[in-house]
């Protein structure tokens, strides 16, 4: 697979990780109309590209189900996620919906050519004790009255696995798609803040500007790296990979002073930066093809 693309889906693991500092820095918003300002920003890229290169307008015109997919993984997504906010503690909701990487991995042996290893697994399941660390180090109290927010939980776990999956079978789809999908979900988004929300503004210009950069970065930018990186590179990897965001994000919460340093977090590093390196370890191992013509002849 290709080694560009993975590191450019990669990058996508990387903006996710500001995710939870960025909502942290925007204030009091309401979830869904941070949610329909954040993929409208995300959008212009997009558009900016098209305005600029309209010949590429052409590129949108695709099947109805890759418009479905696009749209139910992004907007149904979110919708699953804030609406398991809104129904069960954030702790438990956050580490079910994080089953998503895990998903992907094993999901991806259902994908033509891709072939299902022991260290695939292996590497996502290290990354999901390592998320069990950080995302519980306070504890877990599972109770059956939060079962509709365990439920949405879930479903957003298999919504944006079988997002990303799809992605990869749309391989031949321009990544021009996602603007679409970004514009789809803000006005999706709109419709559920008017209807299920009190409008709250910024009350600072920091706060603007953390909504700016969450609209540009990780709910930009980040579902058009993904986007390209599932299609063009390797998916289990980035599958086993995606556990360092929550990782990071909480190393970056220390480093602002929003998070606690603990063993446990130490502990978690070791788990998903080994997860992330067993399951890649033949890509960073590959040797080039003068290096395998070389070992041949010997």
């Amino acid at each position: 697979m290709n080694l560009r693309a993975t590191l450019i889906g990669f990058s996508a693991i990387l903006m996710w990780s500001f995710l939870a500092l960025f909502t942290a820095a925007s204030g009091r918003i309401q979830p869904f109309q941070l949610s329909a300002i954040c993929f409208a920003i995300g959008s212009l890229p997009g558009i900016l590209v098209l305005a600029l290169k309209p010949e590429r307008l052409k590129l949108l015109r695709q099947p109805v189900k890759v418009w479905i997919s696009g749209i139910l993984g992004l907007f149904g997504y979110h919708f699953l996620y804030f609406t398991a906010l809104r129904n069960a503690p954030a702790v438990e909701a956050g580490l079910i919906a994080y089953l998503w990487p895990l998903l992907i991995v094993v999901g991806s042996a259902l994908l033509p050519g891709e072939r299902l290893r022991w260290y695939h697994v292996a590497g996502a399941v290290l990354g999901l004790a390592g998320t069990v660390l950080i995302v519980g180090r306070n504890g877990f109290h599972f109770e059956g009255a939060y079962g509709l927010g365990y439920g949405a939980a879930l479903l957003c776990a298999f919504t944006w696995s079988g997002y990303s999956l799809l992605t990869r079978r749309f391989d031949a789809v321009s990544t021009d798609v996602v603007t679409g999908f970004c514009l789809a979900t803000s006005v999706l988004s709109l419709a559920c803040h008017v209807g299920l929300e009190a409008t709250i503004w910024p009350e600072t210009p920091f706060q603007w500007i953390a909504i700016a950069g969450l609209g540009l970065f990780p709910v930009g930018a980040a579902f058009y790296a993904w986007d390209y990186g599932v299609k063009n590179g390797d998916i289990q990897i980035l599958g086993a990979a995606s556990y360092a965001a929550p990782l990071l994000s909480t190393m970056i919460l220390m480093l602002f002073g929003f998070a606690e340093s603990s063993w446990g977090i130490a502990i978690a590093c070791l788990l998903v930066t080994g997860g992330a390196v067993l399951a890649a370890h033949r890509m960073i191992l590959r040797r080039s093809p003068a290096e395998e013509a070389a070992a041949v002849a010997e």
